[in-house]
């Protein structure tokens, strides 16, 4: 009779060593590749970080050169207002000696429609390609020396009626009516601009950026963009609340915004200097950037 085979298997000594070398293994890699993942995550944490306020600071730059010379107003280093346009373009100041039926004809179609600042003006025509076309409510600016006069409504009327196509080629390029306006007498400069009824006046603010970070290491502040709220005469003397705000970027552990309304020889250059610093989980990016704002009106 032939005995069976004994059974095999693990020892306990060889369940042991086999233990005892699979805990070395998992500690060694914890030593060696915890330092690789964690700097992975950092370096995506900055990443991440940077793209947010970089494209935080490009928002504002981009409506800071589209702004209504001499609009820009700061009541303090954590915001500032401004009012940014959709396109614009040089008028007709005077009446077309060659084309019109006759002198004094009113603004029709067989007679040009300038922009004669000694009056009211209810139409005139455009003589440069707009790069979009107003809609009606949309507003009118021309000639801003001062803050006071766009958000006070001194040089600002609103579109009536739909623009059109101007009825002559020889007048201009397009025809606009708007509620009738006398703008700034004298001003020869031929420019306006055009400022969208949806959006009007934008504040931007950094909201509870004390500078400290919570206890995940995460910025305590969020910076905000306002609109909608439409033109108010008179200069902020605070920052306002941004709770109906768009937010353009969270966890800000501060933030600072400076303008200079005349910088340069010409004293018709401003230049606003944004900064803004954001922190998570114990990693910050800071940025800054600035950008020029041409003040003649």
């Amino acid at each position: 009779m032939i005995a069976p085979a004994p059974a095999r298997g693990f020892t306990l000594i060889e369940l042991i060593f086999v233990i005892v070398i699979g805990s070395t293994m998992a500690a060694a890699l914890i030593v060696f590749f915890k330092p690789a993942v964690d700097g992975y995550l950092a370096t995506r944490s900055r990443a991440n970080l940077t793209d947010q306020a970089d494209t935080a600071l490009r928002r504002m730059v981009q409506d800071v050169r589209l702004a209504v010379p001499n609009s820009i107003r700061t009541p303090g280093s954590q915001c500032f207002e401004l009012v940014p346009t959709s396109t614009g373009g040089r008028f007709r100041t005077g009446p077309d000696t060659l084309n019109d039926s006759g002198p004094s004809c009113a603004p029709g179609p067989d007679c040009s429609a300038p922009l004669d600042t000694s009056q009211a003006t209810t139409t005139f025509d455009v003589l440069t390609p707009l790069s979009a076309t107003p809609a009606v409510g949309d507003w009118i600016v021309v000639g801003n020396q001062t803050p006071a006069d766009v958000y006070g409504g001194a040089n600002r009327a609103a579109i009536v009626v739909p623009v059109t196509a101007s009825p002559n080629a020889a007048f201009g390029r397009q025809r606009i009516t708007i509620a009738a306006t006398q703008f700034p007498l004298g001003y020869d400069g031929t420019r306006f601009s055009v400022v969208p009824n949806a959006q009007q006046a934008v504040f931007y603010v950094c909201s509870g950026a004390d500078g400290t970070l919570d206890a995940f290491g995460n910025g305590k502040g969020t910076l905000f963009r306002l609109k909608q709220y439409g033109f108010n005469a008179g200069y902020p003397s605070a920052c306002p609340s941004p709770a109906s705000g768009d937010v353009l970027a969270t966890r800000v552990r501060s933030c600072s915004f400076v303008y200079d309304p005349n910088q340069g020889a010409t004293q018709q250059s401003g230049f606003v200097w944004m900064e803004v610093d954001l922190a998570h989980n114990g990693e910050s990016a800071h940025l800054t950037m600035g950008a020029h704002v041409a003040n003649g009106p």
